[in-house]
C-alpha cells in the first residue's frame, strides 16, 4: 500500500500526475489529505514526511528492498520512483539514451511548465493585487512552453520517445485544463491530439473522472480568513519553524 498525500480541496495538478502514474500501475494507494488551511502541512508529523511542507508526497509501505517504509517527496522524485519500482514507463538504467530522453522531459517539466503554470495561476487567480505584468509574463512563456511541446510531439509521438511514459503523464497533468491559460490553442495540433489519445487511456478515467474526491477551484480561496490565507500563500521561515 502506498499512502499518497493530497491537498483537502481534491488533487492539485502535481497530486493528479502521481494518482496518474499509479492507476497505470495498478498500484493500490490511498489518499491522504493535508488541510492546508489549518496548518496541517507544518505539522510535525508531515514534516517528518515532507520537510518541504508541500504536497504531493508519498510512503510506500512495501519499498523494493523489503525494508522499513520510504517516503518520498516533489512530484518528479515520485514520478522516477514508483516508475523505477515497477519497472514501467521508465527506461531502466541498460537503456540509458531512451532513459535520459525520458527524464529530459520529465525534469523539463519540473523547471519550466510546472513553475510557470503554477505562478500563472496564482496571479491569474489567487493574487488579491492583480498585476497585468506577472500575469502577462507567465501567459507569454506558457505560450513559448506550448510551442516547444507541440514541436518536440511533430517529431516524435511521445513527449519521451517511442513509448509513453512518466513524461507524458507529468506534461499532461500540468496541461490538463490548458483553457484556463486563455490562448488560441489551434497554433498546437500535435499537443491537441497527444492531449486527446491520453484522454483514451483507462487510467485516465480512474484518474480525473473517479467521483470520489472533488477537484480544487480557484473560489476556494474567496473563502479564506486573513490567517489562512497567509498559512497557504505568505509562509515565510518563521511560518515553517513556528510548529504549527
Amino acid at each position: 500500500m502506498i499512502d499518497l498525500y493530497s491537498l483537502h480541496l481534491g488533487p492539485s495538478p502535481n497530486v493528479y500526475k502521481v494518482m496518474l502514474l499509479l492507476e497505470e500501475l495498478e498500484l493500490p494507494y490511498r489518499i491522504i489529505p493535508i488541510d492546508i488551511f489549518n496548518g496541517e502541512q507544518f505539522s510535525a508529523e508531515f514534516l517528518r514526511i515532507c520537510e518541504n511542507n508541500k504536497v504531493p508526497a508519498i510512503v510506500d509501505h512495501a519499498p523494493a528492498d523489503g525494508g522499513p517504509p520510504v517516503r518520498v517527496f516533489e512530484s518528479g522524485s515520485i514520478m522516477v520512483y514508483l516508475a523505477d519500482k515497477a519497472g514501467r514507463f521508465l527506461p531502466g538504467p541498460s537503456a540509458f539514451r531512451e532513459r535520459t530522453e525520458v527524464l529530459t522531459w520529465t525534469f523539463w517539466q519540473m523547471g519550466g511548465f510546472g513553475p510557470n503554470a503554477g505562478q500563472f495561476g496564482h496571479f491569474a487567480y489567487y493574487a488579491k493585487e492583480k498585476i497585468p505584468y506577472a500575469v502577462n509574463r507567465f501567459t507569454n512563456e506558457l505560450n513559448r512552453l506550448f510551442a516547444v511541446l507541440d514541436r518536440r510531439l511533430a517529431a516524435s509521438p511521445w513527449v519521451g520517445g517511442e513509448d509513453y511514459s512518466i513524461a507524458d503523464m507529468i506534461n499532461f497533468a500540468s496541461t490538463h485544463d490548458y483553457a484556463m491559460f486563455g490562448f488560441d490553442m489551434a497554433p498546437f495540433p500535435n499537443f491537441l491530439a497527444w492531449h486527446a489519445r491520453i484522454k483514451e487511456r483507462p487510467a485516465y478515467a480512474r484518474t480525473y473522472l473517479r467521483t470520489d474526491i472533488t477537484r480544487t477551484n480557484p473560489s476556494d480561496a474567496e473563502n479564506m480568513t486573513p490567517d489562512q490565507w497567509n498559512l497557504v500563500f505568505a509562509q515565510t521561515a518563521e511560518t515553517l519553524t513556528a510548529g504549527r
